[in-house]
């Protein structure tokens, strides 16, 4: 009778805490073990701009929860693509670093390069609207150094507290798993409009950048601000930069989307066929460096990872250059299971008190430990250092070493002390000696509660085409909201951020800037502390604009590795083709043959061609130009063909360089192109070749735009 009497009892307190869950508004946010929190935003430091403490176990047990969502597949840059190369020093900066890499400019530096979107899942299209992941492993005689960086300088959160809830939230929506890879949905933009510290990435998200034309045309940054230490224990603080050599260009969101559909892997094909076609990709590598004097000195924080340093106001150094020039020879092997660790640096680089870098020195090695199911990862080829290891750690899952000796522990006098520790002279890391005296403290620092400024800075830096597809982009992710709180909520955020951007997704959504929002926009906060301490403040402008944000001012001296579609059929003119082929090639472009069927074609001087693609298997947005040569025979087969008119229509709202020859001017006839007299890049029976390529080296014609906007396809 008691047994039974207790059982009800607990049945009973069962079904209270059940019911407790049946209402979403009584939820108290707690810790799987019950123990409730007030503060979900912010890391545990030592002050306000302080390092994060190890005992901070509220950040631990997220993170580590979250690290561990999923496996074998990465939770976040699933979907990737990398190569080998090395670096080269252009010149030593042993007045900043004692880095032996940025130091001795007779080192060729051995490096593997893993390029990255990162909200969608490993089978996901390379050509996402997102941040791109740019991590370089450099194999230093030193040791092992990653830089764990980005295609964006600037990060969407503050503190590696809310890594867990922004993943969450623009993840696909848990009850339904829908949409993948895409960030156009409520869940994401409900986080956004609560945490606007994620405004700036969010923009440079909405701008061209975020649909790179190529893994090899866009650039690389560290994100975070880190310290160089020389030879006499001075710090710098530093920001990393990697330019691409063939500029920095994207596609338009229309091409994006087809081209998913027309080859998802559109990127990673694009890396492996210029490596493999001995068309190297190279970034030069720069930075930034800021006195530690200095550090206050800017109307920003230096340690806010959502905050860049524009180069108006401290100009990029270019140090070297990286070149990468050989394909892995097994995918699995190199390119899934390298791992990255913010964590592994060399003498003469050192961490800053950056809250999302302190939280990722964490996370990473969590990370790799639950995907690659061992702390002796380190021992997989792809991670192995290129100098010898020696300490006292052993055994663990798939070790593969043959640790010798009779002891694993130091001190010891059994092997004489061995492995002994180093000295500093024989190159030792050490630690910068920063004070630290502050009290311990869940917050962050006031200083980062500016989110308005450098996101106006951006949008205000773009030239008017990318202004346009700023807005375009707005309009498209926030149409794909179902919830119109949400959408009014951005609009007045956005409004914070620029009227006149505001104004024009306001007028595509249908719907008004509402004047206020009853509740308070930014959430990074605890439960206890003074909401308006936190709220960001009005936007500033301390610099009118930066030509760095623009891909306006970017480089437009080559056609290297551009694909060129070369419309035929049997009969076209070879003394059309010859020169164009001849020029294109020599400036190392890639001319493809697309006919109306597979196999070969036969020009006028009965010579075969290889057709590269039939037009059926293929699409203009795989393509950067489109050159048709003439030849009545073969524009007459073109002409039966409709998607051939499609294709330059396409080719030509997209705004890329066409030229067509003699008879193939009827193509631009029977196509959706009515006025291309005056357009500079168009050409019509053209003579001279090299009109067409600097037409193409300036990547798009965007004076086009607005003309071009009106035709169907």
């Amino acid at each position: 009778m008691a047994n039974k009497t207790n059982e009800e009892s607990t049945s009973k307190k069962i079904d209270q805490l059940s019911s407790h869950y049946k209402d979403p508004k009584d939820k108290t946010l707690t810790t799987n073990q019950g123990l409730k929190v007030n503060d979900t935003n912010n890391s545990l430091k030592s002050g306000e701009r302080g390092a994060t403490l190890l005992e901070d176990f509220l950040l631990r047990e997220k993170i580590t929860s979250f690290d561990h969502e999923r496996i074998p597949e990465r939770i976040v840059h699933a979907r990737g693509s990398a190569a080998h190369g090395y670096f080269e020093l252009y010149k030593s900066i042993e007045n900043y670093t004692k880095a032996g890499l940025f130091t001795d400019t007779k080192r060729k530096t051995p490096v593997f390069v893993r390029f990255s979107t990162v909200a969608g899942s490993k089978g996901s299209p390379d050509l996402a609207r997102d941040v791109r992941g740019f991590a370089v492993k450099f194999y230093n005689e030193e040791g092992t150094w990653d830089l764990v960086g980005n295609n964006m300088p600037i990060f969407f959160i503050q503190d590696a507290m809310k890594f867990p809830d922004l993943i969450h939230s623009v993840k696909p929506e848990p009850h339904r798993e829908i949409p993948q890879a895409a960030s156009a949905h409520d869940t994401f933009y409900d986080f956004v409009s609560r945490a606007t510290e994620t405004l700036h990435n969010h923009i440079w998200v909405m701008s061209d950048r975020a649909i790179p034309r190529s893994y090899r045309m866009m650039e690389g940054f560290g994100i975070h601000t880190f310290r160089f230490i020389n030879k006499e224990g001075k710090s710098h603080f530093v920001k990393f930069h990697w330019k691409p050599v063939l500029g920095v260009h994207s596609v338009t969101w229309d091409e994006a989307v087809k081209i998913n559909g027309a080859d998802s892997d559109f990127h990673r094909r694009d890396l492996w066929d210029a490596i493999e076609a001995g068309q190297y990709p190279e970034w030069e590598f720069g930075i930034q460096v800021v006195a530690e004097e200095d550090e206050h000195k800017f109307d920003f924080d230096l340690l806010d990872p959502t905050k860049l340093i524009p180069e108006e106001m401290v100009p990029v150094e270019i140090i070297g250059k990286m070149t990468l020039n050989r394909n892995p020879e097994n995918f699995f092997a190199e390119t899934e299971q390298v791992a990255f660790l913010p964590g592994h640096i060399v003498p003469g680089i050192d961490f800053t008190n950056d809250p999302l870098l302190q939280g990722r020195l964490f996370s990473y090695r969590d990370t790799q430990l639950s995907r690659l199911g061992s702390p002796n990862f380190h021992q997989i080829p792809i991670n192995k250092p290129i100098v010898p290891t020696h300490n006292n750690q052993r055994d663990g899952h798939m070790q593969t070493e043959i640790p010798k000796g009779q002891t694993a522990y130091f001190p010891n006098s059994l092997t004489m002390g061995c492995p002994h520790l180093a000295k500093m002279a024989d190159g030792a890391f050490t630690s910068y000696e920063e004070r630290i005296d502050a009290r311990k403290i869940r917050s962050r620092s006031e200083s980062f509660s500016d989110h308005y400024s450098q996101p106006a800075l951006f949008y205000r830096s773009l030239a008017p085409w990318e202004q346009e597809h700023v807005v375009d982009a707005y309009t498209f992710e926030l149409g794909k909201c179902e919830h119109s709180y949400i959408k009014e909520r951005m609009l007045w955020i956005i409004n914070n951020i620029d009227t006149s951007l505001a104004n024009k997704v306001a007028k595509g959504l249908g719907m008004e800037i509402p004047d206020s929002i009853e509740e308070p926009v930014n959430q990074a906060i605890g439960a206890d502390a003074e909401v308006e301490k936190f709220q960001p403040i009005p936007k500033k402008e301390y610099l009118k604009s930066d030509k760095a944000l623009s891909q306006a001012h970017t480089k437009f001296n080559s056609i290297a590795t551009r694909k060129v579609a070369v419309l035929a059929g049997d009969g076209f003119s070879m003394s059309d083709f010859k020169p164009y082929k001849d020029i294109l090639e020599k400036e190392g472009a890639m001319v493809k043959i697309i006919a109306p069927h597979g196999g070969t074609i036969k020009c006028d001087e009965n010579m075969e061609h290889k057709v590269a693609a039939a037009i059926m298997t293929t699409e203009s947005v795989l393509f950067d130009a489109v050159f048709v040569p003439g030849g009545k025979k073969s524009v007459d087969a073109l002409l039966k063909n409709g998607k051939f008119s499609k294709f330059i229509s396409e080719a030509f709202k997209h705004c890329k360089a066409i030229a067509v020859c003699n008879e193939a001017e009827d193509l631009l006839k029977n196509s959706y192109i009515k006025d291309y007299n005056d357009d500079k890049a168009l050409f019509v029976n053209a003579k001279q070749p090299q009109e067409f390529v600097d037409a193409m080296a300036k990547h798009r014609n965007w004076d086009r735009m607005e003309k071009a906007s009106s035709i169907p396809v």
